[in-house]
């Protein structure tokens, strides 16, 4: 088969979440990705409250992948501690290997059609190593380097405002109390993180590339009281959230990384990934029985709106709390202040979201300004 309703090239979370939810509106896809699964992703590897529910919803089920659950967060400022949360909504510890392969497979499940290899664009087809496939409506959901936003946009990120995560892994099983740890004292525009796993310990830090020009040195630092000097140190771009250029244009939309959905403050696109997944194949669907495949992007824009709102309400609040000035005033701040600690737990339990929280003033008014 090489003709097909829908070709969604990337197959990590936004692009299994597009092409199961487009086989669910009777649509035939074909899911492209340059590698073979199952294959590594710098992540923390955290799946929040509200990605479980987005992926509840798009899905049915969550993948059959080993897990931790994860029902503590401690924050910190290097070593010293702000503040502790137990008896939480667990956070499911995954290794992304066997997280994106299980969601991959989910979506093939439901009939779409697997390709591997690298792409060159045509329109909304596809030119592989073995011939051409056709589609009608393309979703890029290939990540932080997209092709499809290089063609879109000219580029696929914006180099003021891109970050970097840099990572390792730890071998070991997990401390007793499995707690997740959050380091706010981390690079500008970033955090640290120490997520516990099944047989490993992941740790990390991400931020804007162009305010932390030395991470790797400040990593290496970094890592030695916590155990990790002289592991295999693993890199990645991020987007840095910021509103990107529309994620779609005609019969061509952008997804997750590819869209620029991260949060910038809670570190959040597991979540986004899949829910703007999804809402590209709604929106395709939606063009498609239309008979006019180039309204997809009319059809997505609006729905996505409310995300990239949602992402530009946390940029404001990372601005503020991260700025080099405030960020100590902050960070006494978090440690007195536990309802603080719980609205941030709960933006990731997606029981509120920024629209429906003070955080930003709350935030502000700690740091001493107005807003």
């Amino acid at each position: 088969m090489t003709d097909f309703d829908v070709i969604v090239l990337g197959a990590g979370p936004a692009g299994a979440a597009a092409a199961a939810e487009a086989r669910a509106q009777g649509l035939s896809v074909a899911l492209v990705d340059r590698a073979a699964f199952p294959r590594d992703k710098l992540c923390g590897g955290g799946v929040t409250g509200r990605a479980q529910k987005v992926i509840g919803r798009v899905f049915g089920t969550f993948p059959e992948v080993p897990y931790l659950d994860c029902h503590g967060v401690r924050f910190m400022a290097g070593l010293r501690e702000l503040g502790r949360m137990d008896g939480l909504p667990a956070i499911r510890m995954v290794m992304r290997r066997s997280f994106d392969a299980g969601l991959r497979d989910l979506a093939l499940a439901r009939g779409a059609v697997p390709f591997t290899g690298r792409a060159t664009l045509d329109g909304t087809s596809l030119i592989l190593a073995g011939g051409r496939i056709s589609g009608r409506v393309l979703i890029g959901a290939d990540g932080v380097s997209s092709v499809v936003g290089r063609a879109l946009h000219g580029r696929a990120f914006d180099p003021a405002h891109i970050g970097l995560a840099l990572e390792v892994e730890l071998p070991g099983p997990p401390p007793p109390d499995a707690v997740a740890e959050i380091d706010l004292s981390g690079p500008l525009g970033g955090y640290g993180w120490s997520f516990p796993k099944l047989d490993s310990l992941t740790l990390g830090i991400g931020g804007v590339e162009r305010a932390n020009p030395a991470m790797r040195q400040d990593f290496d630092r970094w890592l030695l009281p916590r155990g990790g000097a002289g592991l295999k140190v693993k890199g990645h771009h991020l987007p840095g959230g910021e509103r990107r250029p529309a994620p779609g244009r005609g019969a061509v939309l952008l997804a997750g990384d590819a869209a620029g959905l991260v949060d910038p403050l809670t570190g959040e696109g597991i979540a986004w990934a899949i829910h703007s997944g999804a809402l590209a194949a709604q929106a395709a669907a939606a063009a498609l029985a239309l008979g006019r495949p180039e309204t997809a992007a009319a059809q997505y824009l609006p729905q996505i709106r409310a995300v990239q709102d949602e992402i530009a309400r946390a940029r404001r609040i990372v601005r503020l709390v991260q700025h080099p000035w405030l960020r100590g005033r902050f960070h006494a701040a978090l440690a007195r202040n536990p309802n603080l600690q719980r609205r941030f737990m709960a933006l990731l339990a997606g029981e509120i979201d920024y629209k429906d929280t003070s955080l930003l003033r709350m935030a502000a008014r700690m740091t001493g300004l107005r807003c």
